[in-house]
């Protein structure tokens, strides 16, 4: 059998393919941002007052307020401050809103304020609880019937989705067309990043696989800058949906990713896929045959041999990668639930709100820079557990701020915020390398889910700062300080390869603690044994 690197080349080293692959995909994270964030604007309340009525008798006098309108008795009385009889009545012809800053939001087209204030309320919970749904749904796609037709689905899907609720005839359209435009948003997030990860290699892949947030942050951006130019919803929901349509006309020449074509024994086109990587990356192919010792002429590969299918429960199979699931899927909770705190607090600092959300998605890209540059000096784990510790000690530092030196306050929530979209960012590339390949996209998926459920949570918990102002910093200071507690538990991937079977996820932990755990059965597939081994010498693959 030859060895991975019998094979050079001058230019083995461009991974021109990668590359090509890598920002097709990572622009679409763009669109992704966008969706997330949308709402910020969309469904903004403006200022309002009861519309008086149509049919306005000579002589009648009202007094419009927010939620209703009163008609004056003594008609002969024109003073402002009326101390008659007079008789309340209810919103029947609308609302008056203010247009200065927004022509038509949400709330304005369906008049969801006053009584229906519940229902503009319900506009972007019901969106997360999409995601959620979403996130775990197409990562168990994408493990049954590949990375390739789900990225294609889910591009198509926020497009149309998109556009459907720019156009939505009514509120109960809007709210479906924002739900499955939310699950879709979600499903290529999470499929987009396992379909990046299989093919970037190793020594890339924490800078490449971090900074796909750094497109979400992209999209923040812009929807400030759309947000500012374009002051009516449904023009500014359908201008954002088109964002999307240079990856849909793209998509189609995605390939299916080595990884999951020899997860499920499909050797023969695997190899086609290396053959056209090591074409573009100007180097020497290799033949998997050789370096999985199968044989492609014979039983194995005109008849692959049937895989496992694995479900959620395998991430509790045992007391040790149970332990390590719900570690990792508290990590997930801790870090969106104090992104969205965070966030929800900045947005009213004051001043121009389109800068600070602007500002708000500036942040965030510093922070996946350390995390890219911290990640492979000290590894994943420390980092992870230092942001986690930073978040918690700058939760406490502003609760023991005065009201009065606010800007102090605003400082450390950014300090705050850098800390966790650090430990955020870095999470998804941890869980990845935590599993192996044949659940890594269900592990990231159930993450994700977890996270979405903290994402739904995070509106209450700073609502609840009404009871106590300081009882979301309580939450996420805590919380984040037993995240990272338990982050120290978990084994240090830094320089490892990608495990492709239970076996290989199991040796992390062995590393790093003396004592070994019990290992999950596992395929009878060589292949996946021996995946890692193609490098950017022989194909491109890896690093």
């Amino acid at each position: 059998m030859r060895t991975p690197h019998a094979v050079s080349h001058p230019h083995s080293n461009s991974m021109r393919f990668q590359r090509v692959l890598y920002f097709i995909c990572a622009f679409q994270n763009i669109s992704c941002g966008i969706h997330y964030l949308a709402s910020v604007f969309m469904g903004v309340t403006p200022r309002h007052v009861c519309r008086p009525p149509g049919n306005l008798q000579n002589g009648e006098i009202w007094e419009l307020s927010r939620c209703s309108r009163n008609k004056r008795e003594n008609t002969s009385s024109l003073d402002y401050e009326y101390t008659g009889s007079k008789k309340e009545f209810p919103c029947v012809d609308g609302y008056i809103y203010d247009q200065n800053t927004w022509k038509s939001t949400a709330v304005t087209q369906w008049n969801l304020v006053c009584d229906r204030k519940w229902l503009a309320m319900l506009i972007q919970p019901l969106f997360m609880f999409g995601v959620l749904l979403g996130s775990v749904t197409f990562g168990y796609f994408s493990d049954r019937l590949g990375r390739r037709v789900v990225l294609w689905a889910t591009s198509s899907g926020m497009f149309l989705f998109g556009i459907a609720a720019a156009f939505a005839v009514d509120y109960y359209t809007f709210m479906a067309a924002r739900f499955f435009l939310a699950m879709v948003a979600s499903g290529y997030l999470v499929v987009g990043f396992v379909y990046v990860m299989e093919f970037i290699g190793m020594k890339s892949r924490t800078w490449a696989s971090v900074h796909l947030h750094s497109f979400f942050a992209v999209g923040t951006l812009l929807v400030a800058l759309t947000g500012y130019l374009v002051r009516t919803w449904w023009l500014y929901q359908m201008i954002l949906s088109t964002v999307t349509v240079p990856f849909i006309l793209c998509c189609w020449v995605l390939p299916e990713t080595p990884f999951w074509l020899l997860s499920e024994g499909r050797y023969e086109e695997a190899q086609k896929i290396v053959d056209i990587m090591a074409k573009w990356n100007r180097t020497s192919s290799c033949k998997l045959s050789e370096l999985l010792s199968l044989d492609l002429q014979g039983p194995v590969g005109n008849s692959p041999t049937e895989v496992q299918k694995h479900s959620l429960s395998h991430l509790f199979y045992n007391w040790n990668i149970a332990t390590r699931t719900l570690t990792v899927w508290l990590i997930w909770f801790t870090g969106s639930l104090g992104f969205y705190s965070f966030s929800l607090n900045s947005v009213n600092l004051g001043g121009n709100e389109y800068l600070n959300l602007f500002l708000l998605g500036v942040v965030e890209i510093p922070a996946y820079t350390f995390v890219c540059i911290a990640m492979d000096k000290v590894g994943r784990r420390t980092v992870l557990a230092y942001s986690l510790f930073c978040s918690a000690l700058t939760c406490g530092v502003i609760m023991v701020i005065p009201h009065k030196h606010y800007i102090l306050g605003v400082v450390a929530a950014m300090v705050g915020k850098f800390a966790i979209g650090a430990a955020f960012g870095l999470i998804y590339l941890y869980t990845a390398e935590l599993y192996p390949t044949i659940v890594r996209s269900l592990a990231v998926g159930s993450g994700s889910m977890v996270c979405r459920l903290a994402s739904i949570l995070a509106p209450f918990s700073v609502d609840l700062s009404s009871v106590w102002i300081f009882i979301p910093q309580l939450f996420v200071g805590t919380m984040a300080f037993l995240s990272g507690v338990l982050t120290l538990k978990l084994p240090e991937t830094l320089g490892k390869q990608l495990a492709t079977t239970w076996e290989e996820a199991a040796k992390l932990e062995s590393e790093n603690e003396s004592n070994s755990s019990k290992l999950l059965p596992t395929t009878n597939n060589s292949g996946l044994e021996k995946t890692e081994a193609i490098t950017p010498r022989d194909s491109g693959l890896g690093e």
